[in-house]
């Protein structure tokens, strides 16, 4: 049987964070992945958040050297009204940039850099149970079509929408978010010209729940995708109903309408998950394994980094015989992140943050506070924008109402 101190479930970033911590502290890992790398995922526009913890575990440099597109902010779009949110303009002090990735390529970068560490990765393996035994957890997984053992004193579960421990340990629960859709693929963007689109995620309002997005990526291609409430998807047409999609809006059939699919469009539904518990005896959830809100403003890759990170140094702590608080440094610290952005995914599809983003006259200042949230700093609470972010919103709103 094999022996490792920690097994990271999942090699994704939230996984590639937590090995990358435990090494650092001098931990043996072994990472299971399912799938074999490089592999293709969403969830492709980082927040400068996510630069903090990939500086923490020394990845940043690595990163750099894979040529990505930096993104400086993000713009959005309604009509004939724009919203620029320059990241060097925010409220709170961190980075003010950060990459658009193709997610094989930078989730292979990460992995690879954390494999030359130290870590073990076995890649198309796939966990069948978990037994958490008095001394170790016994995690039985399937490899090269054999039935195998690993020993460890600790479990994480980075496997994302793979969603392992949650399934085995019965811990799913439904979200409270509505249920959306996302139609989505990637296409060659050769009307994409030069300037600053380049280095920004664009959001097009289409209809008050139904929004757009637009990815540029450095090598050429975009990551283009409908959310919201969208129509029936015809998944035997998925190419020429995409297309038909585009044409309806003139600034997209003019951006993409001649312009070739890199694959097949695909559609998730229903993609917001949650749990009813994120730890548990020798077991913590990170990432989406936790909880998955909505795409529209990033926050994806930004909590699977952070929990994986927080659940890292927690779990290196219990090994090394000291107290972890859970609850407090783990749950309500990650959940409050959580709540903010959950506050602005809400606002953002009532509409309240479109009064917001697209009136004429905002104070220069709330704007920074705002996007200090988009910029994914949902921990500051000195922040006005993220300390009442349940009432803060509305209220700027009802605020701009009145004035037009």
């Amino acid at each position: 049987m094999k022996q490792t101190e920690v097994l990271v479930i999942g090699a994704g970033p939230s996984g590639s964070i937590a090995a990358a911590q435990l090494i650092k502290e001098g931990i043996q890992v072994t990472v299971i992945e399912k799938t074999k790398f490089p592999r293709f995922v969403i969830g492709e526009s980082l927040l400068p958040r996510c630069m903090d913890i990939l500086e923490s575990v020394d990845l940043i440099e690595s990163i750099k050297n894979k040529g990505f597109q930096e993104k400086f902010g993000a713009k959005f779009i309604m009509g004939d009204d724009s919203c620029d949110f320059n990241f060097s303009e925010q409220y709170t002090k961190g980075w003010d940039w950060t990459w658009q990735v193709p997610r094989a390529d930078f989730d292979k970068a990460l992995i690879d850099e954390v494999e030359g560490r130290g870590a073990e990765v076995l890649y198309e393996s796939t966990v069948e149970n978990v037994e958490f035994l008095e001394d170790e957890v016994i995690t039985t997984f399937s490899h090269e079509g054999k039935s195998e053992q690993i020993s460890s004193k600790y479990v994480i579960d980075g496997s994302g929408y793979g969603r392992v421990l949650p399934r085995l340990l019965d811990l799913e629960e439904a979200s409270d978010m509505p249920a959306r859709s996302a139609f989505f693929t990637h296409i060659k963007d050769e009307n994409r010209g030069d300037g600053a689109d380049q280095n920004r995620i664009q959001v097009l309002v289409i209809e008050p729940e139904t929004w757009f997005w637009m990815i540029p990526f450095s090598n050429g291609v975009t990551s283009v995708g409908f959310v919201g409430d969208l129509p029936e998807v015809d998944v035997e047409n998925p190419r020429e109903f995409f297309q038909n999609m585009l044409e309806e809006h003139e600034y997209l059939k003019d951006r993409f309408g001649k312009c070739d699919f890199v694959f097949d469009p695909k559609l998730i539904t229903a993609y917001s998950i949650s749990v009813s518990r994120f730890y548990g005896d020798r077991y913590v959830l990170t990432g989406n394994s936790t909880e998955f809100l909505d795409p529209v403003f990033s926050s994806g890759v930004t909590f699977a980094l952070e929990s994986a990170l927080k659940a890292a140094e927690l779990v290196a702590k219990e090994l090394r015989g000291e107290e972890a608080n859970w609850e407090t440094d783990y749950v309500n610290y990650i959940q409050t992140g959580v709540d903010v952005f959950r506050s602005y995914v809400n606002n953002w599809y009532d509409g309240t943050l479109h009064s917001i983003f697209f009136a004429k006259d905002i104070k220069q200042t709330i704007k920074e506070q705002i996007c200090s949230v988009l910029a994914g700093y949902v921990w500051d609470k000195s922040n006005p924008y993220v300390k009442r972010h349940g009432s803060a919103p509305k209220t700027l709103a009802k605020v701009i109402n009145y004035n037009f």
